[in-house]
């Protein structure tokens, strides 16, 4: 049995979820409340000790790691497929999930931290700064400071705004590859649209849709419309977020929205 460890707000658990729906895998979720910091409990560490999610255990093999995770899966369910058989397909949809990695998910914590997560931490009580800062040793310091800081400044922490404009940058490039495809890589749905699916889908769940609807980007409208229609879609996304964590992420995005249409703006 396939059991992931996971969190209805992270963005690498749902992709990994997305990857074992679309390949009609049975596996069994572990739900690790990351904004109540049970991913610092001792128990989680052991299996994960940088203290993230998500986390698949197959039998008793541990992956860590979702591009990892979703590359394994690939390798051992390889029916049926979400890579291209040819070598040049394979190389496409990479370029996809190492940016994925390299820059779009950094960017994507940024954002929600600067716009929804931290108005929840700070309702909840953030603590000290010292504590705050030592309470999650697993991350470092480094990466709990900068956390500090989008909690407490929001969009104007040091950094904030290129974040998110590299975000603009990816839906820009993305509505490139649309306009010569149906899919990120080809005419067949891949892996590249699995990893890219739940960074459009945090943007939809903070109320920020107006940057590709309306013709801004029709390419990129069409193509989440036509990932939202697929079966596996509620399954992967909509059933692991909790509606009350939904309501609030969509409210806080648009308390924000106006500083974002200002940074489309200028530019």
């Amino acid at each position: 049995m396939l059991v992931l460890y996971h969190h209805g707000s992270s963005t690498c658990a749902a992709k990994v979820r997305f990857a074992l729906e679309e390949k009609q895998l049975d596996w069994e979720g572990r739900y690790i409340d990351i904004l109540a910091g049970e991913q610092f409990h001792e128990d989680f560490l052991k299996i994960s000790p940088k203290g993230v999610v998500p986390v698949l255990i197959d039998d008793e093999r541990v992956i860590l790691e979702s591009t990892i995770i979703c590359e394994y899966l690939e390798d051992k369910f390889p029916t049926p497929a979400l890579m291209p058989a040819d070598a040049s397909g394979k190389a496409k949809v990479r370029r996809w999930t190492k940016a994925v990695d390299e820059e779009l998910h950094p960017a994507c914590s940024a954002i929600t931290y600067v716009m929804s997560h931290r108005h929840t931490i700070l309702r909840n009580g953030a603590g000290s700064f010292k504590a705050f800062v030592d309470g999650g040793d697993s991350e470092g310091k480094a990466a709990r400071l900068l956390k500090w800081q989008w909690i407490q400044e929001g969009i104007k922490a040091p950094g904030a705004i290129d974040k998110i404009k590299m975000y603009f940058e990816y839906l820009n490039k993305m509505e490139t590859a649309l306009s010569e495809s149906e899919w990120l890589v080809g005419d067949a749905f891949t892996m590249a649209d699995v990893a890219m699916t739940p960074y459009i889908n945090r943007l939809a769940a903070l109320a920020m849709e107006k940057l590709w609807e309306d013709g801004h980007l029709p390419g990129v409208e069409r193509w989440f419309n036509a990932v939202k229609l697929r079966p596996t879609f509620e399954s992967a996304f909509l059933k692991w977020l909790p509606a009350e964590l939904q309501d609030e992420m969509y409210s806080n995005g648009q308390k924000s929205w106006p500083e974002i249409e200002k940074l489309i703006a200028a530019g």
